[in-house]
């Protein structure tokens, strides 16, 4: 394992959970709008959002594209459509899981426990594009 990666692991697990509570708190005001499933999707790239603006700045900060000047903003929105284009693996995982509680567990609790269930299904996916495709160090002395 290289050096760093279980302290940039435990940093990644930190800003997810700040993205939890931003899913989590986003689904509960949408979702009487247009439902759990569909409120899923919109929370979901909230999260998103939140962790990639986290993950660049905390976790993968040796490893954020570094803009040239007059290219910052274009560098910014390909680093951050990467990046959510880059989830939708753990996307994926992360709402089958969300699917499969809200389906088997009842009460008014699931929908809350199928994020939980999703985030934490996702998390190693996510962590494992993240480091190796998104903010993949430039330099190999960067790893």
């Amino acid at each position: 394992m290289a050096q760093g990666v279980p302290k940039q692991f435990l940093r990644f697990c930190a800003v997810g959970a700040a993205g939890f509570f931003v899913d989590a708190a986003v689904l509960y005001m949408v979702a009487p709008v247009v439902g759990w499933y569909a409120g899923r999707v919109v929370s979901f790239w909230a999260a998103a959002t939140t962790t990639w603006v986290f993950n660049r700045t905390f976790t993968f900060r040796a490893h954020a594209e570094i803009a040239q000047p007059g290219s910052a903003k274009r560098g910014l929105l390909r680093e951050y459509l990467s990046y959510l284009a880059s989830m939708l693996g753990g996307a994926v995982v992360n709402y089958g899981a969300y699917l499969l509680t809200l389906h088997f567990v009842p009460g008014s609790a699931a929908p809350l426990i199928g994020v939980a269930v999703g985030s934490c299904a996702g998390l190693v996916v996510n962590f494992l594009v993240a480091r190796h495709i998104v903010f993949a160090a430039r330099r190999e002395g960067d790893r």
